[in-house]
């Protein structure tokens, strides 16, 4: 790592000069993927490694869990046979996810879990040392694993350590703003990456490549379950042309808003009672799910399920538990009244003998039929309780708020089987922001594949990207144009601030872009979308602090994201791919999502599932051009299993040719 200056031959703002950092790869991002991305390289002997990052404590990684956060990964226990192949053909069946990336999401879990394992992470094993699983949403197996609520906490917190052991140099406090790229077409690559310090100051970073261990976009949606730390930055990729794939598919589904949590599991299966209130969250508090079920042991019946099945699903609508979060997204979003959960007392009429066979035996066999739901939680999962308290709320004397939250994008930028941007070179992006995953994915994948991205990344740059190959010359061009184009905006005093900018995209996304999808509403907010886009981009927004400099130039790529992705999902709904995964798009002519909500209204349109063995790749320009196109999704090729021809390819770096 080196520190020099670049200095601008004309004042731009006041700005005279800038200072770089030339470091060989750049690590944008301290989640679990990009912690372990930083640590494989220098154990590659990549040791020219910088991890930038708004701070060691930030982002999803470290701040988010559920009921039992789960760790998908290769079985190894018992007699349930398992092989990379038949993991990957798992990954597959949920539809639109590349056959390379599910194989090699498969054949390195067991490398990826292990090396968490030897960091320390406590996941359970027996006493003959095999790691004990359960099945999790979406898999055959018992792959799943999980230490509790917190799995990937933990495993941020064992990877900071090995980190700081190894004496990787961290830059926290900064927020990136933008990538450098030089070239075009095919020789098009990035160059290095430009962001802001905790002081609001512009400083430049020179890079062989780049390391993209952003996140999920969190910051896009008004109802999320993302934390408050984490907004993403896909935009930065996205607006520096980096190929996109499958962004319509996230996951979405019922959460806590004030502490951002899913209320999956146990939260679920102890029946609370749902209730809405006005705008205020006090007046006209009146329970309101009853008068869409024939009776209430059909309804409570139903709140029991959604603990099992807690992601919204468009094939458990018509008699499904998706009912509850249609019904909750009805009241928050479309009536604009709040929603909670109440664990101080039963629905109104509940009765134990009212609830399906499967969800009383398991409140029996939980030892949990007992007067209040607040009591069958303490029973069942005490640490539910605790987890809120931790957080400055008490369920056992106030009411829960919750939304239909968006809670993971499958989709992101689009990378080959090292996890290379497929159209930039030297880019890696790497977990969430990594769209590897198709329509549906087994639960805990995403941690796997965060995972996995590290080491992919780390083998092929101390493989074929070890050396210096960017010109200076194309570096300066690219920083002073950055520096030329961001500078102007810093401190700007504009007409809204960014907080209302944020606000009204985020709004427009929750509202069009989220589980309910219309084609008409989306053609509103693509208009909409591109109109602020265009306004930011050329006045910017309001703010005088560092912090508020910061969030301002943050708006900037969150506005072009989510314009991006309105566009991706207006295509897919023109190309006529139906309801699937975890939204519905509505269609009169459709399927009735309610014998009792208005047919005209809520009737969606089926999946065409063609589409299942299509990957939606997207890729933006600045002038507003999105140009999405359906390609097939590519084959999981056979490997050449041959001992000693796959020992000479691995040998000789065959292994890492295109």
């Amino acid at each position: 790592m080196q520190t020099e200056t670049l200095k601008l031959d004309q004042p731009v703002n006041g700005i005279k000069e800038v200072p770089v950092c030339r470091v060989h790869t750049l690590v944008i991002g301290s989640g679990a993927a990009g912690l372990n991305a930083a640590l494989q390289l220098n154990r590659k002997g990549v040791q020219d490694v910088v991890i930038v990052t708004e701070g060691l404590q930030m982002g999803t990684s470290i701040n988010t869990g559920s009921d039992k956060q789960t760790y998908y990964k290769l079985a190894l226990c018992g007699a349930d046979t398992d092989a990379p192949k038949v993991m990957a053909e798992t990954y597959m069946a949920g539809g639109s996810m590349h056959g390379d990336l599910a194989l090699v999401e498969a054949s390195l879990s067991a490398r990826a879990f292990l090396n968490l394992v030897n960091m320390g992470v406590p996941f359970p094993q027996d006493r003959y040392g095999q790691f004990v699983g359960y099945k999790t949403d979406h898999d055959p197996r018992q792959r799943a694993t999980s230490i509790g609520p917190y799995t990937s906490r933990d495993m941020c917190r064992a990877l900071i350590k090995e980190v700081q052991r190894c004496q990787i140099p961290i830059r926290e406090g900064r927020v990136v703003v933008s990538l450098l790229t030089s070239g075009e077409g095919d020789q098009k690559r990035v160059v290095g990456a430009a962001a802001l310090d905790e002081k609001g100051a512009l400083e430049l970073y020179e890079a062989e490549n780049v390391v993209f261990a952003v996140g999920g976009p969190g910051g896009l949606y008004k109802t999320s379950v993302y934390p408050d730390v984490h907004t993403g930055a896909i935009g930065l990729g996205l607006m520096a042309g980096a190929a996109a794939q499958n962004l319509p598919e996230s996951q979405y589904g019922l959460a806590s808003i004030k502490f951002r949590w899913n209320v999956s599991g146990t939260y679920m299966q102890v029946v609370p009672k749902f209730i809405s209130t006005a705008a205020d969250g006090k007046s006209d508090a009146r329970e309101f799910m009853g008068e869409y079920f024939d009776s209430v042991g059909a309804m409570n019946s139903m709140v029991f399920l959604k603990g099992y099945q807690w992601p919204f699903d468009s094939r458990k609508i018509t008699g499904g538990s998706s009912i509850v979060d249609i019904l909750v997204y009805i009241e928050t979003v479309l009536r604009g009244r709040r929603v909670f959960l109440d664990f101080r007392a039963n629905p109104q009429g509940f009765r134990f003998e009212d609830l399906s066979a499967e969800a009383l035996q398991y409140l029996t066999n939980s030892k949990a039929l007992l007067e209040t739901p607040v009591a069958r939680l303490q029973t069942m999962n005490p640490g539910a309780i605790e987890l809120y308290k931790d957080h400055g709320i008490d369920v056992t004397t106030e009411p829960l708020e919750i939304a239909v939250c968006a809670q993971h994008n499958n989709g992101g930028l689009a990378g080959n089987l090292w996890w290379e941007s497929t159209n930039m070179k030297h880019l890696f992006p790497v977990g969430e922001v990594n769209g590897s995953h198709g329509v549906y994915r087994p639960g805990g994948s995403a941690l796997n594949s965060g995972q996995v991205g590290g080491f992919r990344v780390a083998d092929y740059i101390a493989a074929r990207y070890n050396t210096w190959t960017s010109k200076p010359e194309s570096f300066l061009v690219a920083a002073t144009g950055a520096v030329k184009e961001i500078a102007p905006l810093l401190g700007q005093h504009a007409a809204t601030d960014w907080k209302a900018e944020r606000g009204e995209l985020q709004k427009r996304m929750s509202r069009a872009a989220a589980p309910i999808r219309s084609k008409d509403e989306l053609k509103m907010a693509q208009t909409d979308a591109w109109a602020q886009w265009k306004r930011l981009s050329s006045a910017g927004c309001g703010g005088t602090t560092p912090s508020d400099v910061r969030e301002a130039l943050r708006n900037r790529q969150l506005c072009f994201a989510h314009a991006v992705y309105i566009e991706a999902v207006l295509f897919a709904i023109e190309s006529g791919v139906g309801s699937r995964g975890s939204c519905i798009v509505l269609d009169p002519d459709g399927q009735r999502a309610h014998g009792k909500l208005d047919a005209a209204q809520w009737s969606f349109a089926a999946e065409d599932t063609s589409f299942r063995d299509k990957v939606l790749e997207t890729i933006a320009s600045l002038d507003d051009k999105v140009v999405s196109s359906w390609v097939p999704r590519r084959a999981m090729t056979e490997s050449d299993a041959w001992f000693e021809t796959a020992w000479a390819a691995y040998r000789n770096g065959q292994i890492y040719n295109a």
